[in-house]
């Protein structure tokens, strides 16, 4: 028996997972957030150690249907969003002020471009962005080729030319019908894709799922871009018909997207799914030793977010303005805040500079690499995650992975993430987080208890574990029962 059959001969399903919007991303961004991790460490567990057919997708040139790619390619990005210096330019690292890494001064004016931009122009000024990249690059390989080996060069290249553009047409060739096409990304920008989903389905009969992270810009307008919950929305109200399972990563989700579907009148095919999260990075124990300027371990909390005003950094901005005011200098940690810089925080940034982050007891380090980022976790004496809402709270669970207690709000998923191990704050109240946080700060005996307890009693989810609960949701219904994971899905 092949890898590719059952028992009676029957193929056996493909997943198919559409990674566009990981390709997209990396156009205008130097780190993943939480979704590209998600994404990519769910793909590298399905690759690594299940048993199963996967298949990875992007669109084709006219956005119509869909193309094959490598798992190399994608975890070839992934690597280059990943590690101390991006794999085009690993001669010329980006330079570093004060423990930021700088960008590039190309992306900085790219970024600050795209972000101009309406919201519902941005994706499509990325695209023609990334195409004219791409011809760009493979006209200098083009140049550089018959520069080194003359003009027969150009007549091996042309061979590698009609396979690229052959690649279209692959996925006809490869698909079978009961499939599934899985979406665990962010591809709310692509016009019309409700309308690509119902077209793929009806013509190679498809199944389709879908994870869902967050509603956010439904369940929470006032954090996000006027454009950004416009076009989420649509998308959303118009994808969520076509989802023959939806999984969410956390009951709060899921109770979110029942919510939306039920007032919207969507008749949802089956109940949300809930699908457990890992924790941590997958290979933080190979990653090599950080490279920025950090500050001593034990002298520091640490907040791993973006910048934006949903994370809530301007409370914690608020309490240590006033634990300085009312504890000796020495006694009080330095904040650290790790994560790009987003939207809605002008005013918090301004505070920032105009105290001169609170003369050096607060410090932000921005697109942090992974090897940077777990040693910022390691160092640290705990973190801090006040976010006022969240589909789950990744850095809640890497900071229990790591041995590290946690305080964190209270509010939305963030119970499910942290369970008992985590300490609480109301995150409306710069006076509630204020008491609990100078209470560890004062009670230094009390907070390596607490650590030990983390260290000894957190039970971490791996990431094979959440790829298995996902093909759990999908197998369960499609696949044949000899091939059906045992494991039965989280509830």
């Amino acid at each position: 028996m092949t890898p590719d059959t059952a028992p009676s001969g029957q193929a056996i399903a493909r997943l198919w997972f559409d990674v566009e919007d990981l390709f997209e991303y990396v156009v205008a961004n130097g780190r993943p957030s939480g979704i590209q991790r998600v994404a990519f460490e769910i793909f590298r567990a399905l690759q690594r150690d299940c048993e199963v057919r996967v298949g990875f997708l992007r669109r084709d040139s006219l956005r119509t249907s869909f193309r094959p790619v490598a798992w190399t390619s994608v975890a070839a990005l992934f690597d280059r969003l990943t590690e101390a210096t991006p794999v085009a330019s690993k001669a010329r690292a980006a330079p570093r002020a004060g423990g930021i890494r700088l960008e590039p001064v190309w992306r900085l004016q790219l970024r600050r471009l795209v972000y101009r931009l309406p919201l519902d122009l941005r994706q499509p000024a990325l695209r023609v962005v990334r195409l004219q990249w791409e011809a760009i690059k493979a006209m200098m390989s083009l140049l550089r080729a018959v520069l080194r080996h003359g003009a027969a060069a150009v007549a091996r290249l042309r061979p590698r030319a009609a396979m690229v553009e052959a690649d279209a047409s692959q996925f006809a060739d490869l698909v079978r019908p009961g499939d599934v096409l899985v979406v665990l990304g962010a591809p709310w920008s692509s016009p019309d894709y409700a309308g690509l989903i119902a077209r793929t389905k009806k013509r190679f009969g498809l199944h389709f799922a879908i994870l869902v992270f967050d509603i956010i810009p439904i369940r929470r307008p006032e954090w996000c871009d006027p454009g950004l919950v416009r076009l989420f929305r649509a998308w959303f109200a118009s994808v969520l018909p076509q989802a023959d399972v939806v999984m969410a990563i956390s009951r709060a989700t899921a109770a979110d997207v029942e919510r939306f579907a039920a007032a919207s009148a969507i008749a949802l095919r089956a109940p949300v799914r809930i699908v457990p999260m890992g924790s941590g990075f997958a290979l933080a124990s190979t990653l090599p030793n950080a490279q920025a300027d950090l500050p001593p371990a034990s002298s520091y909390a640490l907040c791993v977010a973006t910048i934006e005003a949903r994370k809530n950094h301007a409370l914690l901005f608020r309490v240590w303005r006033r634990l300085l005011d009312d504890l000796p200098r020495e006694q009080v940690p330095t904040l650290v805040f790790a994560g790009r810089v987003g939207w809605l925080v002008a005013d918090l940034l301004q505070q920032l500079k105009n105290s001169d982050y609170l003369d050096g007891k607060i410090r932000l380090i921005e697109d942090a690499p992974d090897a940077d980022l777990a040693a910022l976790y390691r160092g640290c004496l705990f973190t801090v995650f006040p976010s006022l809402y969240e589909g789950w709270g990744l850095p809640v669970t890497e900071s229990l992975a790591f041995g590290k207690p946690c305080i964190a709000a209270r509010g939305s998923s963030l119970p499910e993430a942290g369970g008992s191990l985590v300490r609480y704050i109301d995150a409306d109240s710069a006076s509630d987080a204020y008491a609990v946080i100078r209470a560890v700060i004062e009670d230094p005996d009390g907070l390596r208890a607490w650590q030990a307890e983390v260290a000894r009693s957190f039970l971490p989810v791996t990431w094979t574990q959440t790829a298995e609960a996902i093909l759990g949701c999908v197998s369960a219904k499609w696949l044949s029962a000899a091939h059906a994971l045992p494991r039965q899905p989280y509830r």
